[in-house]
């Protein structure tokens, strides 16, 4: 017996020996990568930070001092001095849609236009360059954020005659920032079919003016209606050129995301097709951020597809695709965010519920049968409510399960008494800091000054239930900028100065944590990402000021230095 005893203990002792032994020559070894002389914020409460840095074939091996880190330093070493400059784990978009940040980028942008005549100047400029019949597409604009109410309008939206006459060959498809809504001109509505006589479709609203005529915007579901007639204009090429578009819309995604030190993104929805094309590029190793992808398709679709898409850390952890996304609301710019009580400045509406609830149950049956995530658009209170409504029946349905880590896309506008149901249920709250400010100078309109204070970007609030809040931006909803992201969720300072409900602001430290550990955490990646630990993947960003404690008004004045995915420098400025 003590034989037996004393042989189990050697063995134990040389195991112990043997990995220790591996550990220390793994840290003896020579780096690929060393960051030296910096103030390195890791995001680990072990090492909360340090100066400097090692990583060897993409992963961290050593942090500490710079004489600790010197001895994995070899003529073959990349090494950056950081010259006292803040290195924080790469940021992590937790929101975005990923091909349409890249579309965007080849089309109209609308985001800064001032007003609707700035709309119709910049159609009239790509109509003088654009061939007969061509669409002009173009995404951005927001009445909502203009300097002046266009005339005539309806609901403060403005009537096409203007777009029509300064486009009357072309047909013109504008997107609202939010997605949520498209503006179309005469010609537009007249290659889809659209006429006083067509009927709204489920989920959306065709606008009309008081003789019942449309007057170009078309809410949520409505959109489809237009759709059909610019696909078919773009599938008229042949399959190179659409493939050939496609390859250059991820590159420039890529590269928008790189130049903003951005190296994870969670993109909120693509279909099988789309991820086909991301397997293809990260299998050649074309990826040059990593991508964790929400796929969002039909649920016959999903109920055919679902088990040989769940895809973990394909290319070197470059694409992982473990969930699924549905949309049950609108968004609250155009009415579209589905309330528990009408809107305080449209009183005729509560918004829109865009997917059907029998639907959306049944993607909560795919997913949890699936072992993928279950991510819901959700802004308006009354459609949170009913996410969460759906989350729980599913968990009691399925007891078993344990950690499904679901997500609430948006969790923008809430009722008090379904704040603790976060923390209670485990549900991730995938908010945006940036659309706080961005919203905020219209959202006491929408709501009302009660539902505002009470419901509106409940940071602190939800926290405290123990719900994880995972940061990001919607692009291009928003500009991709982490940085004014990062300012906006710890200053909630809004562009007239104003602060929108300072009691829920983020300290730094959480903030930065939101934009990356619990970004990983959210994605199921906690343990190879989201913070500058050994072990994990070396993915940073460097900056040019430490945001972490200069002053609120010096924030925004920060630059990526360098994005580094996987111990490579992908981007230098």
């Amino acid at each position: 017996m003590h034989q037996k005893l004393f042989s189990k203990l050697l063995s134990f002792i040389l195991c112990v020996l043997i990995i220790g032994f591996t550990v220390s020559c793994a840290q003896k070894g020579p780096a690929d990568l060393v960051l030296t002389n910096g103030k390195i914020v890791t995001v680990d409460k072990k090492i909360p930070e340090a100066q400097a840095l090692a990583a060897k074939d993409g992963v961290i091996i050593a942090i500490g001092s710079n004489k600790n880190i010197e001895r994995y330093i070899t003529e073959e070493t990349k090494v950056i001095d950081l010259e006292g400059k803040l290195a924080i784990p790469g940021f992590t978009d937790a929101h975005g849609h990923f091909t349409s940040l890249g579309r965007a980028l080849l089309r109209l942008n609308l985001m800064n236009v001032k007003n609707w005549d700035e709309v119709v100047a910049l159609v009239k400029a790509a109509v003088q360059k654009a061939k007969p019949g061509e669409w002009i597409l173009g995404r951005g604009w927001h009445q909502e954020k203009w300097d002046k109410t266009p005339q005539p309008n309806v609901d403060g939206l403005p009537i096409h005659h203007t777009l029509s006459k300064v486009s009357p060959d072309n047909p013109v498809l504008l997107s609202h920032a939010s997605g949520h809504a498209s503006y179309a001109n005469a010609k537009a509505m007249e290659l889809s079919g659209i006429t006083k006589e067509t009927l709204d479709p489920p989920g959306g609203e065709i606008v009309r003016d008081s003789k019942g005529n449309p007057i170009g915007v078309f809410r949520e579901r409505a959109q489809g209606l237009l759709r059909s007639a610019s696909g078919d204009y773009l599938d008229e090429r042949n399959p190179e050129e659409i493939e050939a578009e496609q390859i250059q819309i991820v590159e420039l995604a890529v590269q928008e995301c790189l130049e903003n030190g951005v190296t994870s993104f969670h993109d909120a929805g693509s279909s099988f097709e789309t991820i086909d094309l991301f397997k293809k590029l990260a299998d050649e190793g074309k990826l040059g951020m990593r991508l964790w992808v929400m796929i969002r398709d039909s649920n016959d679709r999903l109920q055919e597809k679902l088990p040989e898409y769940k895809i973990i850390g394909l290319g070197e952890n470059h694409l992982t695709v473990r969930a699924i996304k549905r949309s049950l609301d609108g968004a609250l710019g155009p009415h579209g965010a589905w309330l528990l009580e009408p809107y305080e400045d449209l009183p005729t509406s509560v918004g829109l519920n865009t997917t059907p609830i029998d639907v959306m149950k049944e993607t909560a049956r795919l997913a949890v049968e699936n072992d993928f995530q279950f991510c819901v658009h959700a802004i308006g209170d009354r459609a949170n409510r009913e996410s969460l409504d759906i989350f729980e029946e599913a968990f009691k349905a399925h007891p078993d399960k344990k950690d499904l880590r679901w997500r609430i896309e948006h969790s923008q506008h809430l009722h008090p008494n379904d704040i603790p149901r976060f923390g209670q249920l485990g549900v991730i709250a995938s908010m945006q800091g940036i659309h706080c400010t961005s919203d905020g100078p219209y959202v006491i309109r929408r709501l009302g000054e009660k539902r505002a204070k009470e419901g509106a970007y409940m940071w602190q609030e939800l926290m405290k239930t123990g719900a994880v809040i995972c940061n990001g931006t919607d692009v291009p909803v928003e500009n991709i900028d982490p940085i004014a992201c990062f300012f906006s969720t710890v200053t909630r300072i809004m562009k007239d100065g104003t602060v929108f409900y300072p009691d829920q602001r983020m300290t730094r430290e959480e903030a930065l944590r939101s934009y990356t550990l619990d970004c990983a955490y959210a994605a199921f990646q906690e343990e190879i990402a989201g913070s500058l630990t050994r072990g994990k993947l070396a993915d940073i960003t460097i900056l040019s000021k430490d945001i972490m404690t200069v002053p609120d008004d010096e924030i925004l004045s920060a630059e990526v230095v360098y994005t580094i995915v996987g111990g490579k420098v992908m981007y230098k400025k």
